[in-house]
Order: C-alpha cells, then sequence, then structure tokens
C-alpha cells in the first residue's frame, strides 16, 4: 500500500501539499506572518541561552545592547529569505536550487535536516525539562507527549499556523508581560558567571537564533500573498520576540539566578512564575512543530514525491527518541556550529538572489549546477572558524585544536573577540558579489 493511500490521496484543503509536485496555496497574510514569526520567536530556548550572552562582570545594557544588534542583524537577514520564498512560491531548499542547481542543493539540504532534527530535540527537551520542573515529576513522560503533540501539529501546518497567530500568540505575550513586569520589580545585582566573552561573541549567540530559521522560513512563506507581508513578519516577529526572550533571560538571571545561572530555576522563582512558564510550554510546541515540518519538506528536495505526512512522522519519532537521552549542555556548541555552516550561506543567496533580475532565479528540475558559488560559501565557513572555532560533536577537541593551531600560524589572537558571523558574513558576501555581479549586469542590459 503506498504513502498517498495509508494517509490519503489529497491533502487538507487550503493547507500545504503534501508533495513538491502540488502548488503551494498562497493563503497567508501579514498578520499570520507577524503571529508565526513572533511564535516562533517566543521560544524558551532563548532565555535559556541568555547565560552565554551574558558579558561578567559589566553593566547589563552592555549585554542588552548585543542582543538587539544581534537580533536586528539575524532577523533582516531571515526577512530576506522569508521574502524570496514568498516571490518565488517554493520550498527553502528549492530555493536553493536556483543558487547552487538542483543536485548541488542536495549538500545544504543534507545539512538542513540534521539542523531541523537537531532543534526539534532541543526543543522537546526544554519542553520536557521546564514541564518536568514545573510539576515536580520525571522528564521522560513529557518528552514523549511533547513529541506526539509536534507531530500531530507538522500534519496540518497552516492550520496551526492560523491558530498560532489569531490565538497562541496572546497567551504567550501575556505570560511574557506578567515576566517582565515582576523580573523588573526585583533588585538585578550584577551577574558574575556569564559566559560571553565579549559584545560581538555575545551578539553571534544572538544571531544564530533567526539564522537557524533562514533554511526553513520559505517553507512558510511561499504560503504568504506577498514578499513584503514574508518580509515584514519575519522581520519584526521574529526580531521583536528575540530581543524581548533574550532580555527576559538576562534579567530573570540578574534578579534571582545569580548564584545559579539557571534561566528556567530563576523563572520558576518569579510569584505565579511556575503558571507563566508552564504556559510558555504549552506554545513552545510550535517551535518543535516547524522544525518536523520543516525536516520532511526539506527531504523532499531530493524526492518529490515523498509524502510529507509519513516524514513528519518517522522525523518526530527520531527526535522524541533522541530528546530521552540529550543533553542541555550541548545547546552552545550547536548554536555556534549552526552559525559557522549557514551565516555565510545565507550571505551566497542574498546577494546572489537580490542581484540576478527577477525571472532569473531558476529552481526547476533541471536548474544547473553552480559549482563556482561553492566557493564564497566554503570562504566564510573557514573565515567563521579562524575567528571563532567551534566545538564539532563527535570529533571533540581535536576540530577545536586544529584551527586554533591555524589562527596561531596567521597571527590571530584566539581572543580577538571580533565577531565571527559578520566577518564570515562579509567574506562570502563580497566573494559572491565579485563571482555574480557581471553576469547581473549583463542580463540587466536591454537586447
Amino acid at each position: 500500500m503506498s504513502t498517498s493511500e495509508v494517509l490519503g490521496t489529497a491533502g487538507p484543503a487550503g493547507d500545504a501539499p503534501l508533495t513538491l509536485n502540488e502548488p503551494a496555496a498562497r493563503t497567508l497574510g501579514t498578520r499570520d506572518s507577524l503571529g508565526l514569526w513572533g511564535n516562533l520567536g517566543i521560544s524558551l530556548l532563548l532565555p535559556v541561552a541568555a547565560v552565554y550572552v551574558v558579558l561578567p562582570g559589566r553593566s547589563l545594557w552592555v549585554t542588552i545592547g548585543a542582543i538587539a544588534v544581534g537580533a536586528v542583524i539575524g532577523s533582516v537577514l531571515l526577512g530576506l529569505g522569508a521574502a524570496a520564498g514568498a516571490r518565488e512560491g517554493v520550498p527553502a531548499m528549492v530555493l536553493l536550487r536556483g543558487l547552487l542547481g538542483r543536485r548541488t542543493s542536495y549538500l545544504p539540504t543534507v545539512l538542513n535536516l540534521v539542523q531541523c532534527v537537531g532543534w526539534a530535540t532541543f526543543e522537546i527537551v526544554i519542553i520536557a525539562e521546564a514541564a518536568s520542573r514545573v510539576l515536580d515529576a520525571p522528564r521522560w513522560p513529557f518528552v514523549l507527549v511533547a513529541g506526539v503533540l509536534a507531530t500531530a501539529m507538522a500534519l496540518r501546518p497552516l492550520g496551526v499556523v492560523r491558530i498560532l497567530s489569531r490565538y497562541a500568540v496572546w497567551a504567550a505575550l501575556a505570560a511574557i508581560a506578567y515576566l517582565f513586569v515582576e523580573v523588573l520589580t526585583q533588585p538585578r545585582p550584577p551577574i558574575t558567571g556569564g559566559a560571553g566573552a565579549s559584545f560581538w561573541t555575545a551578539a553571534d549567540i544572538v544571531i544564530a537564533l533567526p539564522i537557524s530559521w533562514f533554511p526553513l522560513a520559505a517553507d512558510y512563506t511561499r504560503h504568504n500573498r506577498t514578499a513584503r507581508g514574508a518580509f515584514t513578519g519575519a522581520t519584526v516577529g521574529y526580531g521583536i520576540a528575540t530581543v524581548a526572550m533574550f532580555t527576559l533571560g538576562v534579567l530573570a538571571l540578574a534578579a534571582y539566578g545569580s548564584s545559579g545561572l539557571d534561566v528556567v530555576d530563576a523563572l520558576l522563582a518569579v510569584p505565579l512564575g511556575a503558571l507563566a512558564v508552564l504556559l510558555l510550554v504549552v506554545v513552545e510546541l510550535d517551535e518543535a512543530f516547524a522544525n518536523l515540518y520543516s525536516t520532511a519538506v526539506s527531504a523532499q528536495n531530493v524526492v518529490a514525491r515523498l509524502d510529507r505526512r509519513m516524514l513528519a512522522l518517522v522525523v518526530g519519532a527520531a527526535a522524541t527518541l533522541l530528546a530521552l537521552t540529550f543533553d542541555i549542555a550541548n545547546y552552545e556548541p550547536f548554536l555556534f556550529l549552526i552559525g559557522a555552516v549557514f551565516v555565510p550561506l545565507v550571505g551566497v543567496f542574498v546577494v546572489a538572489y537580490w542581484l540576478l533580475p527577477r525571472g532569473r532565479w531558476d529552481t526547476s528540475d533541471t536548474a544547473p549546477a553552480r559549482l563556482l558559488l561553492l566557493l564564497p560559501w566554503v570562504a566564510g565557513f573557514v573565515t567563521y572558524q579562524l575567528t571563532l572555532p567551534t566545538y564539532f560533536a563527535g570529533v571533540g577537541s581535536g576540530w577545536t585544536a586544529w584551527w586554533t593551531a591555524r589562527q596561531a600560524d596567521l597571527g590571530i589572537d584566539p581572543a580577538n573577540g571580533w565577531s565571527a558571523s559578520l566577518v564570515s558574513l562579509a567574506v562570502a558576501a563580497v566573494l559572491t558579489a565579485l563571482l555574480v555581479l557581471p553576469g547581473a549586469l549583463r542580463a540587466r542590459r536591454p537586447a
């Protein structure tokens, strides 16, 4: 029996297509987009990551400044990718066919599959961890419940988006507003144990969050009616939410968690904090659902006829099993590795896409390979490693040590404090412009 016979021969009316061979429904407006991206930005993972952006011994305003700078940079780049998805009407990995060619786009597709499964696992872990602390119960039942619910949501993505934009966002905003009021009324002694090394390394952590959504953005914005609505929703919705959630985490650490640097415990120390955190735990399901859905859609770039619902079921089961054994301590290296891989790719895409005239972006099955554009991507990745060597899970300290040795060879101070994201982004963007600009100018000349 085929997948379509098991799950039905047609997708739900007005919802996302089941296979890549079906056209995307253009049903989302600016309000839907703002609600979707605002909800995706309202995540407990952001205040949990706040410990990595706190600059010990410095004013909280410096840390909040790094958060704001990182959020603006990351969310604008996210918005440009979201707008491109709305213009072309195709998922994110199919959009990259226009950059690299059909078969070469399989490389970022594989990397994105790994990222999506990783993020879905993180989301299920943080949901279960927070719920277990609020209710003082074992973690594993919440892992199973979160995995099942997120997988079920991934089966009807556009229906879920409408619910998020109309109802869930308001509940989340109420919880956040209450937590802000409470933490702002408390004394805020200096945080002495923050993990931020410099202003720009703190900004890098923040940049990594919206950038992590760039390879997924078009999976949703292909359903937007206008590119402007897609850009506004992603940039404004996710940007404001990013600033709010990171800032909430920093303030909670200052007010309640100075001795422990555990944001979840700090938020639970707020009066009625358990109720607010429990509400955010429920809202957190949208991030897990989005990553599961995008994993399925990304896989369709390789095999267009696969039913996204069957893929979502498989990926949901895998992420749930991983979440049962996952250690949240691996979160910071994961963020830096995401930045090293996808920040330069974003630079390459944004320059190439917006330089070329409209109508010259080939996302068809016959899109020719453009191997030359792999060079600025690789150059950006290498630049990121030379600026801030990442920890590669499975390789251990050997990966970091090798890049640190290359820093020494080139006379680069390991404690340089530079923004690896901005340096790698600049290198990738400039090299791409040098490669693409001559052809773009020729294409714009009148016949």
